[in-house]
């Protein structure tokens, strides 16, 4: 636990005088609510007594001060520490971000994309609590409660004593058994939300097909099933919660019950002036502000430890695809691309996706890929974008091993156009732009014409505003697939790769889409990488493989 805790504030790398500041402004704001509460009480009994109003006037202006002063800290306790745990919180996403970035797409590749999304949002997002839970609580109490204990002693050390071991036991005894009777139950919601996440995106992804085959029946109860064992997590944790809020109760209640017995003995006994037994009594109960939270902390940063441990899965794993430390000067066109008697897959002990596989694609020439669906097509992309690396072989570049250049650098000299390509929830201009985020609108409308998509996008009311929706669903096949192609045609890369650039379309639109393709791309090299008849006789030369 104090390992992963320890990993986790360095990865927030949080301002330590912000931080500090939070914490002064925490400790200010429970010590003028317990002074508040303690010029309060003395004030009243003194008035009690019916003394001249002179005699009030220190207690008054006191009263005043602390009425004053605390709200307007707790004001700037608020905004304090809610800036650092904002800015903590943007951090640690870029952080975890440009961690599991490089692993994309084959280290990635055992995660479901649900779960994916709960460790990117919902456990990066409960990071935030690391310094409001796990770092300002404590040292605002220890500060606070010194204070209280100091002042109380002050008047009469043996309430202070029984302050001070009131204190410890709500501060110290009850946080433990609250993070204790928590701690089983914070990882298990943790794997929970991320399992009904997973559920929830794959249940909204494939409804129309779910729908069509009736299979919705038991994806939904699935989702039920992943969502009652959240909903009973919660409940446990909230009955851990309520227990814990309990018995810091009852040490309040005790603690203040132990400063009055203390306070009226000495009073009774003539060490103690009646006037301040109630002001020892209600400081002591204002004092409890200082650790009231640390149960609820405690509770808190074992949820936020489970889901730290989820984000660290992530980020500890290293890339198995990096940059050699003395790189090639990036290939200048023309180049051939080859495959050397390539053999790669994608985990140690799965079957080999590619087995010994060599082709050479020469400068300006088209070459296509033929196979059936797991012959290992788009393993030849994830391997010329490097997105993974050979076992035995290797993927050349003008002569030179991938591995000899900077990722960036291959991926300038080869852009890829296909079925997985994304499309995002955008308008048509960002969707392209997404090649080139510096193009200008002439440059996207060139791009657009080459892939012959212009003429129906200039007739739109929006035009190059309009919004595609969710991965292109308000557009046809044929025009999400001219998208794509647009924007590989925006990077201008020297080598085109189509990774089965006519999937889900109709034979006579996938034959006028290559005809389109090849009559775009001009003298780059055009490796077509499918299953289906359409563009072969448009290339040069046909592989087989698989």
């Amino acid at each position: 636990m104090t390992a992963t805790l320890r990993r986790l504030l360095t990865l927030a790398d949080a301002s330590r005088p912000r931080a500090a500041l939070a914490a002064v402004l925490g400790a200010l704001t429970v010590i003028f609510g317990a002074g508040l509460m303690a010029t309060a009480g003395y004030l009243i009994s003194r008035a009690a007594e019916r003394p001249a109003i002179l005699s009030l006037t220190l207690a008054i202006v006191g009263v005043r001060f602390f009425g004053l002063a605390r709200p307007l800290t707790r004001y700037l306790e608020r905004l304090a520490s809610h800036d650092l745990a904002l800015r903590v919180l943007g951090r640690v996403r870029v952080r975890v971000y440009r961690r599991i970035e490089p692993l994309a797409p084959a280290q990635l590749e055992g995660y479901r994309h649900g779960d994916l999304l709960a460790r990117m949002v919902a456990d990066v997002d409960a990071l935030q609590n690391l310094h409001l839970r796990a770092v300002v609580p404590p040292i605002v109490a220890l500060v606070a409660g010194v204070v209280a204990v100091g002042v109380t002693g002050a008047f009469l050390p043996a309430a202070g004593l029984v302050l001070a071991a009131g204190l410890v036991v709500g501060g110290v005894a009850v946080p433990a058994l609250a993070g204790a009777l928590g701690r089983r139950g914070g990882r298990r919601q943790a794997t929970a939300r991320g399992e009904l996440s997973a559920e929830l995106v794959e249940l909204l992804g494939a409804a129309p097909e779910l729908v069509a085959y009736g299979g919705e029946g038991d994806a939904l109860t699935r989702l039920r099933v992943a969502d009652r064992a959240l909903v009973r997590l919660a409940r446990r944790d909230a009955l851990v919660g309520g227990v814990a809020d309990g018995a810091g109760l009852a040490v309040v209640g005790a603690t203040v019950a132990g400063v009055l017995a203390v306070a009226v003995g000495a009073s009774s006994d003539g060490h103690l002036d009646r006037v301040l037994i109630a002001m020892l009594a209600l400081l002591a109960l204002a004092s409890f502000e200082a650790v009231q939270p640390l149960a609820a902390a405690a509770r808190e940063l074992s949820a936020t430890l489970a889901a730290g441990r989820r984000v660290l899965e992530l980020a500890d794993r290293e890339a198995a695809i990096v940059d050699p430390t003395a790189p090639a000067a990036p290939p200048r066109w023309p180049f051939a691309v080859a495959l050397e008697g390539v053999s790669a897959r994608y985990a140690r002990g799965e079957r080999p996706a590619l087995n010994g596989t060599s082709f050479r694609l020469e400068p300006g020439r088209r070459l296509a890929l033929v196979g059936a669906s797991g012959a290992g097509k788009t393993t030849v992309v994830n391997l010329l974008l490097r997105f993974l690396d050979p076992e035995d072989g290797r993927v050349t570049i003008a002569g030179r091993d991938l591995r000899e250049y900077r990722q960036q650098d291959v991926r300038r000299a080869i852009a890829v156009a296909g079925q997985d390509s994304h499309v995002f929830s955008a308008s048509i201009r960002e969707n392209v732009r997404l090649a080139r985020p510096d193009a200008k609108d002439g440059e996207i409308e060139r791009a657009l014409r080459r892939a012959r998509l212009w003429p129906w996008v200039a007739g739109l009311p929006d035009g190059l505003d309009t919004d595609v929706g969710e991965d292109a669903r308000d557009v046809s096949g044929g025009q999400r697939q001219r998208l794509v192609l647009a924007r590989a045609l925006l990077v201008d890369a020297p080598v085109l790769v189509l990774d089965e650039p006519t999937a889900h379309l109709d034979p006579s639109t996938a034959q006028e889409l290559m005809r389109d393709v090849f009559a775009a791309v001009d003298d780059r090299s055009v490796l077509l990488i499918t299953h289906r008849p359409e563009g072969l006789d448009l290339v040069d030369e046909i592989i087989r493989i698989g």
